[in-house]
C-alpha cells in the first residue's frame, strides 16, 4: 500500500526554528514521497500581521520565516520533499519573495513557488458583501481587513502543477496536510473519507510537539523522556486517510495513545462534525491503536459531504491595549499588592474599565469582572504569601487614556505601597475580531507561481 509521509516543522508563530532539521533528515532517511509543512498561524497571529502590513506594506508575514527554512530548504529541495506553509499571513507573495532571496543566498537553482490566494477579502465588493452579513453592526466599527478559511484544492493543485514550495495566508490548519496528500493520492473532491481522515492527520500535526507530548507532559504524572529535545511528529498517511503518527528520529519526546487522543481532541467542539473547508470529519467511530514505541495508527474516521460555507474573520479597528505589572515581596506582600491595586482603580476606575491579577494568588482563574480576584484576596489562605505580581490591563480607543495608564503604574515605584519593583509597562494597537460564515461560491481561492528573478 503506498504511503505519502508529512512532517510538521512548526506549530504556530514563535516555535523552535531548530525543529524541522530532524523532520527533514527523517523523511529524507526514510524516503519515499514526502513534505514538511509549517503552521503558524492563529486568529491571533493574523491579526497582528495585518497590523504590521498596515505600517509597513512589504512585511506582514511570519517573521521567522527565514530561520525556519534556512536550515531545511537545500535538504528539501535536492530530495524533492515539498514545502507547504501558511507563513504567508497577511502577505504571502512577501513570503514568497523572501523565500525566493534565500534560495538564491544560499547559492540554491530558484524553486517554483506557488502563492494560493482568495483568504483575504479586499475593496469595495468585499465590503458589500461583508455588509450583507454584518448589517448595522459593520458601520459601527472601522473595518480593517477579513480572511476567509480556504482549503485544500488550491494547496493540491499547486503541487500538481509543480510546485516545491506552497505559501498560503489563511487557509484552515489540517488543510496544509491534506493538500499535499490530495496531490499525492489524486483523491476527489468528493472522497469523504479518505479527506477525513487525512484531515485529522493534519489536526495531529498542526500543533507540533503537542501531540509528541509538549503539553502532555505532567513531572510524576504524565512524564516524558527527553523533553528539553521534543521531536516534531510525522504523519504517515495511507491511500484510505488511515496513518500512523510518530516522531523525528534520534529525539526526545513520546507518541502514545494517550498523547494522540489528547490531540484528537483538542479544539473539537463536536467530535461526530469537525467542520473544516475541506470535509466533515466524525471521528465517533476512530480507533487509536499503539502499534510499536512511538507509532500510533488513527483509523476508522468517517467523512461527510463539506459545508456550503467558509468562516470568515472580520477585523476592525480594536484601539489600544495597556498593562502594567509590578512586584512585591516579603511580610504582607499580598496586603501591599491588593493596595497598589486599590490605588489604580480609584485614580483610573472612573475613566476606563481596568482588570487586575494578582499573580500568584489569581490571575490565571480570573476574569475580566475582577470577581474572583475579590474572592481570592479576601481568602485567609492567602494572607502568608511573600511574593505577589499585580497585573493592571485597560483597553481604550484613546492612546493618551492608555498611556496615563501606564504613568499611573510606573507612579508606584515611589507614590505606594511600599516595597514594590520590577516594574513593566507595554502598549500596543488592537484588531478585535468578527466571524461569520459566507458562501464559498463568494469566495472563490486560486493559486500562481512566482515569477522567476
Amino acid at each position: 500500500m503506498p504511503i505519502f509521509t508529512v512532517g510538521c516543522g512548526a506549530g504556530f508563530s514563535g516555535d523552535r526554528t531548530d525543529a524541522a532539521a530532524p523532520v527533514v533528515q527523517t523523511l529524507i532517511e526514510w524516503g519515499g514521497p514526502a513534505a514538511i509543512i509549517f503552521e503558524n498561524l492563529a486568529e491571533r497571529t493574523l491579526a497582528s500581521h495585518q497590523l504590521t502590513k498596515r505600517i509597513n506594506s512589504q512585511l506582514g508575514y511570519e517573521p521567522l520565516l527565514e530561520l525556519e527554512l534556512e536550515p531545511i530548504l537545500a535538504d528539501c529541495l535536492l530530495n524533492q520533499i515539498t514545502i507547504v506553509g501558511n507563513f504567508g499571513a497577511a502577505n504571502p507573495e512577501g513570503a514568497a519573495k523572501v523565500i525566493q532571496a534565500l534560495a538564491k543566498r544560499l547559492g540554491l537553482p530558484s524553486p517554483r513557488i506557488a502563492i494560493v490566494v482568495g483568504d483575504s477579502l479586499a475593496g469595495e465588493a468585499a465590503n458589500v458583501l461583508l455588509h450583507q452579513h454584518l448589517g448595522e453592526q459593520f458601520d459601527q466599527v472601522n473595518f480593517v481587513c477579513a480572511n476567509a478559511y480556504q482549503g485544500a484544492r488550491e494547496i493540491a493543485d499547486a503541487i500538481l502543477a509543480g510546485a516545491q514550495i506552497v505559501v498560503t495566508g489563511r487557509v484552515a490548519d489540517p488543510s496544509l496536510t491534506l493538500g499535499p496528500a490530495m496531490a499525492y493520492f489524486c483523491w476527489s473532491d468528493d472522497n469523504w473519507n479518505a479527506l477525513a481522515g487525512a484531515t485529522m492527520a493534519g489536526h495531529l500535526l498542526e500543533c507540533g510537539a503537542q501531540v509528541t507530548g509538549g503539553y502532555f507532559a505532567d513531572p510524576g504524572l504524565k512524564d516524558v523522556p527527553e523533553i528539553h529535545n521534543i521531536g516534531f511528529p510525522i504523519a504517515e498517511i495511507e491511500f484510505d486517510g488511515s496513518c500512523i503518527i510518530t516522531k523525528a528520529n534520534n529525539t526526545g519526546g513520546l507518541v502514545n495513545a494517550r498523547t494522540v487522543k489528547e490531540q484528537l481532541l483538542y479544539e473539537l467542539h463536536d467530535p461526530a462534525a469537525y467542520i473544516t473547508p475541506d470535509v466533515v470529519a466524525d471521528i465517533t467511530s476512530a480507533t487509536v491503536t499503539e502499534i510499536a514505541p512511538n507509532r500510533v495508527r488513527l483509523s476508522g474516521v468517517i467523512g461527510h459531504p463539506r459545508t456550503n460555507t467558509l468562516k470568515t474573520n472580520i477585523f476592525f479597528d480594536g484601539g489600544w491595549f495597556g498593562e502594567g505589572e509590578i512586584s512585591y515581596a516579603g511580610p504582607n506582600a499580598a496586603g501591599r499588592a491588593r493596595l497598589a491595586m486599590e490605588i489604580l482603580q480609584k485614580r483610573l476606575g472612573p475613566i476606563m474599565k481596568l482588570r487586575f491579577d494578582l499573580i500568584g494568588l489569581s490571575s490565571i482563574f480570573g476574569d475580566d469582572d475582577n470577581a474572583l480576584l475579590s474572592s481570592a484576596i479576601k481568602n485567609p489562605v492567602h494572607s502568608e504569601a511573600h511574593d505577589v505580581r499585580l497585573r493592571v490591563a485597560g483597553q481604550h480607543q484613546d492612546l493618551k487614556i492608555i498611556d496615563l495608564l501606564l504613568r499611573e503604574v510606573t507612579a508606584l515605584w515611589t507614590g505606594g505601597p511600599a516595597g514594590g519593583g520590577g516594574v513593566r509597562i507595554a502598549k500596543r494597537q488592537r484588531l478585535s475580531t468578527q466571524s461569520c460564515l459566507i458562501e464559498r461560491k463568494q469566495l472563490p481561492a486560486t493559486f500562481y507561481f512566482l515569477p522567476n528573478e
